[in-house]
């Protein structure tokens, strides 16, 4: 940006924070960094500042950057939770769309302070996370990179199935909070729900560097888990509130028109899939001018509740929502009902769209046994088999997932030879159900 921007655009911030905390937002204090497409990038392909390096981030930014550069995609921000929150915004952004960005991550470093789903989130985690890295390096250097980077394909796998912290509530301690009062069979009991915890504490196969590793992505899985939870509410939070600020700026016409240009194009429908910063938008508007009502909302739901609490039918209809499907090589509609609509995307969102699985025990060989909390929705084959051998190169030997596949409870087993799938009777797994 020339200087000239530059210094205008640090009166528009001081102005807009004072525009945010007059509706009554409280934001972090916030640092805003103007950074060249290659950082930004870098931090939208790791999820923060500083990571551990991995092939997976690698790739995800050669596909992101090609996007930009190619002109198919464009990032124009990064907010990243914290205390303070760093927001980046590219520095070929306009002045004018740089304001719609202040305006938008000021909302959404409103979100991460006020909601409570984040009220147990480590405000720290940008330094944390550059602490992990630096272990991690130092595990590359006594164990190789080829055998550290191996371990992480599998722990990134069972870190995904960390479950979500809890928040704090009234007169309800988290849970974390207790867990150095219990031991033994309490402990291993509550610890069937997290199957990273379960795997770091009672894997026979681990050790001691990879039980770090895998604590250490488990810590980001659950700095992670609220903006999963949150998506179309924080999303939707953000873009109410750039629009509100936006409108006290008094733009000179011609900023107004592409400002409405660009929010358009931010809110436009979604083609297939819901575009969240539309549909969170449209859902906080139907409350009306209430603010206080708003801030309520903003402080206490999670996608699901939002969902379940405020999609109505009207919105259903004004926003034209339906379920749909592939057959026959054509797209047709299959259901306009709205309450079917509203909970199939309330469905979707249950537990951040992850699936919920959790240790139902070891046999006496010392086989571990998952299951799959079935509620409607299969697993991905594909995935399963992949993730299911992760599994069983942590533990050390053979595992087993009960599920659900075409309406039926099936085990999958995962050996040293592969994974193979049995039905599962009432008296046992097998087709001779003993």
């Amino acid at each position: 940006m020339p200087r000239g921007d530059l210094d205008r655009l640090e009166e528009v911030i001081e102005r807009m924070t004072d525009i945010a905390e007059s509706f009554g937002l409280r934001p972090f204090p916030m640092r805003y960094e103007i950074c060249p497409a290659d950082v930004v990038y870098a931090v939208g392909a790791y999820g923060m500042p500083t990571r551990f390096a991995h092939w997976s981030f690698g790739k995800a930014f050669e596909r992101m950057k090609l996007q930009y550069d190619t002109g198919l995609s464009k990032i124009y921000e990064l907010v990243i939770n914290g205390d303070p929150c760093y927001a980046f915004l590219l520095d070929t952004n306009t002045l004018l769309q740089n304001k719609l960005i202040v305006a938008h991550v000021l909302a959404h470093s409103d979100f991460f302070r006020n909601n409570v789903h984040f009220s147990t989130t480590p405000r720290d985690m940008v330094e944390r996370m550059s602490v992990y890295a630096e272990r991690i390096r130092r595990y590359e250097m006594v164990h190789g990179e080829d055998t550290v980077e191996a371990f992480l394909d599998d722990a990134l796998v069972v870190a995904e199935h960390t479950p979500p912290p809890s928040p704090v509530g009234p007169g309800r301690p988290p849970r974390e909070a207790e867990e150095g009062r219990e031991g033994g069979r309490a402990k291993r009991d509550r610890l069937r729900e997290d199957i990273p915890a379960y795997l770091i504490e009672y894997s026979p196969e681990l050790e001691d560097w990879q039980r770090d590793i895998l604590a250490a992505l488990r810590e980001e899985m659950r700095y992670f888990w609220p903006q999963l939870e949150t998506k179309i509410m924080n999303e939707g939070w953000a873009t109410y509130w750039h629009l509100r600020i936006m409108r006290e700026m008094d733009l000179p016409p011609d900023e107004a028109l592409e400002f409405a240009r660009m929010h358009s194009q931010v809110t436009q429908p979604g083609g297939y899939s819901i575009n969240p910063y539309r549909l969170g938008l449209a859902i906080y508007e139907a409350q009306g001018e209430d603010l206080e009502r708003l801030f309520e909302i903003r402080e206490g739901e999670t996608d699901v509740s939002f969902l379940r609490n405020y999609l109505t039918e009207s919105l259903v209809e004004e926003q034209d929502l339906y379920l749909w499907e592939a057959a026959r090589g054509e797209l047709r509609v299959m259901e306009k009902d709205w309450r079917r609509v509203r909970d199939a995307l309330v469905a979707e969102r249950v537990h951040g769209g992850l699936p919920t699985l959790e240790v139902a025990g070891e046999s006496p060989r010392g086989e571990l046994v998952l299951h799959h909390r079935y509620e409607g929705v299969p697993l991905d084959l594909k995935h399963l088999k992949k993730a299911l051998m992760a599994v069983r190169r942590l533990w050390g030997t053979t595992v087993h997932l009960d599920t659900v596949v075409d309406e039926r409870p099936v085990r999958f087993t995962a050996a040293v030879d592969g994974v193979r799938s049995e039905p599962i009777y009432a008296g046992g797994v097998g087709p001779s159900g003993s």
